[in-house]
């Protein structure tokens, strides 16, 4: 646990004032504090890992993008079932704003509409990367 990590304290703080969605022993989710959609939640997983480069293509970062996917997943389809549009995934460095993995799930309209811009891929500059992108990526 990175002591300064304000991710890491909500992970494994059981004093915690976030409200939690989901805790499982790999992964947390809460609401994001600063949405940018009508639902807008972050999966962080309870190992301080820094951001999606020190991630590596092996079954043990594939299954935990997998999980922190699948639980996403879950949880936007519970709590906007109406929405036609989902976004799942990952800025990448130097646009991530909390040096701890977080996977953010979007159910669409964004909210102001020119977040959207926060939320594209920027090519070779990284921006942000769909969780499905990198999974291919990791695939061992």
């Amino acid at each position: 646990m990175a002591a300064a990590c304000i991710f890491c304290q909500i992970a494994r703080s059981p004093t915690t004032t976030t409200t939690l969605l989901h805790t499982d022993e790999k992964v947390v989710a809460f609401q994001d504090i600063n949405p940018s959609a009508f639902r807008h939640y972050l999966v962080i997983p309870v190992e301080h890992i820094l951001t999606v480069k020190n991630l590596q293509r092996s079954a043990q970062d594939y299954s935990l993008v997998s999980h922190m996917l699948n639980v996403g997943q879950t949880l936007l389809t519970r709590d906007a079932p109406d929405s036609t549009q989902y976004r799942f995934g990952f800025h990448q460095p130097p646009f991530n704003s909390v040096n701890h993995l977080h996977l953010h799930c979007l159910a669409l309209p964004y909210k102001p509409r020119w977040k959207r811009v926060k939320y594209s891929s920027l090519g070779p500059l990284g921006g942000f990367i769909e969780a499905n992108k990198l999974l291919e990526k990791l695939k061992p």
